[in-house]
């Protein structure tokens, strides 16, 4: 909620704009607009558009080819490349004799740099396209009046001067001068904190002692407000950032992603990085150059050692996850809108909804329209037509139904033409209540009420039997509540209907004209359980989600249903029951009830937050105004495509069905993506800790740095690579049946059970090398090899180890994306199984290439080394399998 409060200084000239408007005719304010009752024509609001840019507030700009050229550019890996490649370019090539210039090792880095960002480049585009594709299938609209015809735009082509038509359930788009209204009710609880809905009349203007209170205005609506009933007109004064809503709104967005558990662990990771880096690359620094004498390579060395620290995939296998997972849900009738949203959508564990069109087959049927006896009667569906026909707000699923019960029953026609509307009280969710006034053809003036049982009981004080008015006593009351219980046990959902003739004058009507009404009958409406709800709501308690029922509804209605689809409705909470207790008591009520009834908007967040208290990651569905407060509050929110604006807008996740089953879908896929994310970030962060422990044992005990700079990144960069098919990969079923919630608390052990065994096969392949594979071609031991030697010793060591550890870190790929024996019991798919294959030939063949490794300082390699590393590969996957299994006994999931 944002509540303005003292106007700075720049909203001044928009809160004076605002005053003046307000003051003036409407069509003086046409006028000023230059536009007309018929609208503005396509042209002309084209070059609004391009005058003042498009409707939206406070907006992350989007990102161009040419911004997106220069990040993938400005990577920390390509930064460090251009560092070292101009190191490169004056330490070999500017300031030595010509005789001993080279550019190869500064060409070979810009390859690299170009490799690096044009793959980043094409992959943020590829990205960019896909989500941009995704938001276009579900998208907020208006009813706008352009060409003299009324026609649906999305909001942020609205433009100044534009006729806009309100109705109930919209968000108002635009600052805008209202020229016509019909019983307009507005809440404006986003700009000034209030929850109760005012009303808006186009014909009044502020009186002089009112016009410091500009957000009380009743000829003015503003951006970012919603329409609870009634409908209007009105011409657009202000967009976007130039609105009220939009000047405080600048440095706070209304749309802002909500920061999720997996944002939090990112940045826990980035802190745990940047710590482990601030100490190991100074430290190899520091023995390179006390142990090999040359500080500018124990420099380089030291900077390239950092970046290989870094899971510099991080970011584009991130989003390139999410896009994945976004454009499946989408086939599966599942549009992401806030694509961070994912990971909490495949992590939670409660899923809080409504029942009606979720649980039930959206439905409703008026079953019975009884009076007081139980005995069908025409007047009762009359007046409980007369209210429904003339209610101007949402017309939900109860007013279509009597409506359309009315239709086949009645002669609407002649209803129509002997009553008219005078007036309405619309609904709102303390009074449960909506009345409308109507005049018959007497101009007898009757107020018609209808509502829930408890608040139609409380405000009545007589009843009506066999065209009898009688009053309203106990004994009754009790009966009224018996018949209704009884008809809720069968699964029906009950309201009262009561009238009063002759209330107060015309013009003066409002919820404390609710009084000393007189109860004349009942409304029983049947929505029977969807068939396939109950095997949806068995499938998603399988995968670890447990399902609560938040409902306005009663508790006999609401428990009916829950039994019927599985759901345990043995304790039933309302939202009265919260009231008085203290805050432990609340975190227990919601954990030992799934079936809530009564609540208001405001209890139903309450109970969201109280479940995230818990340590829960929860899920709202809503598609009504009363949804917005509770799916604001959810870790991650779903609506559906034909929600009301303010549902829509608020939510991370739509569904083009509202359907469970369509949403159980979508958390799989969910999971899915968060694991492999996982997989790529624990993986990762395991294999270079393995590599960072390596260079640290060569820089103490080896008499040469075992890399060149260039050559270590090198091996980062063919490796990195490989994993972009991470997104691509299948996760075990077992991992997509319980939810997963991001911890980093698990990786320093994981990094410490699985980084050190590939230094053990390192440190082995460095004896290989030193003692074995290097004396024997060179044809002398370090330790009395001439300088020459010791210079193709460097090459053929560097060589040897580039081998054996580009295929360690794509092995264990393989090995740790699943907690079964690898290539055995667990296979990757086809993407990373080429992926990882594909990149270890290629940096195998490196130094078998002679003018490739010439350029790359790689020395000579035998045929029969790589024999010996596929024999270390193997006992690699061994080790590193039974560690799996060690590591597994003591905690529940490896990824």
């Amino acid at each position: 909620m944002l509540k303005i409060t003292n106007p700075s200084k720049k909203m001044m000239s928009n809160i004076k704009l605002v005053r003046q408007i307000a003051q003036e005719d409407k069509f003086a304010t046409l006028q000023r607009l230059h536009t007309s009752i018929n609208g503005l024509y396509s042209a002309d609001a084209r070059q609004r558009l391009e005058k003042f840019g498009p409707n939206e507030v406070a907006k992350k700009p989007t990102n161009t080819r040419i911004q997106f050229l220069i990040q993938s550019f400005l990577t920390p890996f390509t930064i460090v490349l251009l560092i070292l490649a101009t190191i490169s370019f004056f330490s070999e090539y500017l300031f030595v004799p010509a005789s001993q210039k080279d550019l190869s090792t500064t060409i070979i880095m810009l390859i690299m740099v170009l490799i690096s960002g044009v793959t980043g480049y094409i992959q943020n585009i590829k990205t960019n396209n896909a989500v941009e594709d995704l938001l276009n299938i579900v998208s907020v609209t208006t009813n706008i009046r352009r060409n003299g015809e009324n026609i649906e735009l999305p909001t942020k082509d609205v433009v100044i001067g534009d006729i806009i038509n309100l109705s109930a359930g919209d968000m108002v788009p635009a600052d805008m001068r209202l020229l016509k209204t019909k019983d307009l009710f507005c809440s404006a609880s986003s700009l000034n904190g209030e929850s109760e809905p005012t009303e808006k009349i186009a014909n009044a203007r502020p009186k002089s002692d009112e016009l410091k209170n500009y957000l009380d205005y009743p000829n003015i609506a503003y951006e970012g407000t919603t329409i609870v009933s009634g409908s209007g007109i009105g011409v657009v004064f202000a967009t976007g950032e130039k609105t009220v809503f939009g000047k405080i709104a600048q440095n706070i967005s209304k749309n802002k992603i909500k920061e999720t558990s997996f944002d939090l662990g990112i940045r826990d990771i980035s802190k745990m990085l940047l710590i482990m880096t601030a100490i190991i690359a100074p430290t190899v620094f520091i023995i390179d150059w006390l142990t090999k004498g040359n500080w500018l390579d124990a420099l380089l060395f030291g900077i390239a050692t950092a970046v290989g620290l870094t899971p510099e995939m991080l970011p584009v296998i991130v989003t390139s996850n999410l896009v994945t997972g976004s454009v499946e849900m989408s086939k599966q009738g599942t549009i992401v809108r806030t694509m961070s949203s994912i990971q909490n959508f495949g992590s939670a564990d409660i899923l809080c909804t409504d029942k009606t069109g979720t649980l039930t087959q959206n439905k409703v049927m008026l079953e019975r329209h009884y009076d007081l006896d139980l005995q069908e009667q025409p007047d009762i569906l009359k007046y409980a037509y007369l209210n429904a026909y003339f209610q101007t707000g949402m017309k939900n699923l109860i007013d279509r139904s009597i409506i359309n019960a009315a239709n086949n029953e009645l002669d609407v026609n002649d209803i129509n033409h002997d009553y008219s509307k005078v007036d309405e009280i619309p609904f709102d969710f303390k009074r449960r209540r909506v009345s409308v006034v109507v005049a018959n053809a007497e101009n007898e003036h009757v107020l018609v009420t209808k509502g829930a049982a408890e608040e139609m009981l409380a405000c009545s004080t007589k009843i009506e039997v066999n065209n009898k008015v009688e009053p309203l006593t106990d004994e009754r009351r009790t009966k009224i509540m018996s018949e209704i219980n009884h008809m809720s046990a069968d699964g029906m959902r009950i309201i009262l209907l009561g009238y009063k003739r002759d209330p107060a004058a015309v013009g003066a009507f409002s919820p404390e004209d609710e009084n000393n009404l007189i109860l004349t009958g009942f409304l029983a409406f049947l929505d029977p359980p969807k068939e396939s709800a109950k095997e949806t709501i068995q499938t998603l308690n399988k995968d670890g989600i447990n399902v609560k029922i938040l409902t306005g509804d009663t508790a006999i209605v609401t428990r009916k249903i829950a039994v019927d689809v599985g759901i345990n409705a043995d304790v039933v909470y309302s939202g009265k029951d919260f009231v008085d207790k203290s805050e432990a008591e609340k975190q227990a009520m919601v954990e030992e009830c799934n079936i809530f009834v009564k609540l208001s908007p405001q209890d139903k967040a309450d109970i969201i937050d109280l479940l995230k208290k818990n340590d829960h990651t929860v899920a709202y569905m809503g598609d009504g105004i009363n949804d917005a407060s509770a799916m604001k509050a959810a870790d991650v929110s779903v609506s559906v495509d034909t929600a009301v604006d303010i549902a829509k807008k608020s939510a991370d996740i739509i569904l083009l069905e509202k359907d469970l089953a369509i949403l159980e879908k979508g958390v799989t896929i969910g999971r899915r993506v968060f694991g492999n994310t996982m997989k790529y970030i624990e993986i990762t962060l395991s294999s270079n800790f393995g590599n960072i422990l390596s260079i640290l044992l060569a820089s103490i005990f080896l008499p040469f740095l075992p890399m060149s700079p260039m050559q270590l990144l090198i091996l980062e960069l063919i490796y990195s690579l490989s994993c972009l098919s991470i997104p691509f990969d299948t996760m075990n079923e077992h991992y997509l049946q319980v939810p997963r919630k991001w911890s980093t608390k698990k990786l320093p052990k994981f990094m410490l059970y699985f980084g050190p065994v590939s230094s053990i096969f390192d440190v082995i392949t460095f004896g290989l090398l030193f003692f074995w594979i290097c004396p024997q071609i060179v044809g002398n031991s370090w330790f009395t090899a001439t300088s020459s030697q010791r210079a193709l010793f460097i090459t053929i060591f560097a060589a040897g180890w580039f081998v054996e550890s580009l295929w360690t870190q794509e092995i264990l790929i393989q090995v740790l994306r699943d907690p079964r024996i690898p290539f055995i019991q667990q296979h990757s798919s086809p993407a990373v199984a080429w992926a990882t294959l594909g990149a270890g030939v290629i940096g195998t063949l490196l130094p078998f290439i002679t003018p490739i490794a010439k350029i790359m300082k790689f020395g000579p390699l035998p045929l029969y080394y790589l024999g010996l590393v596929v024999i270390l590969l193997i006992l690699y996957i061994a080790l590193t399998t039974i560690v799996k299994y060690w590591y597994l006994k003591k905690e529940k999931f490896l990824i």
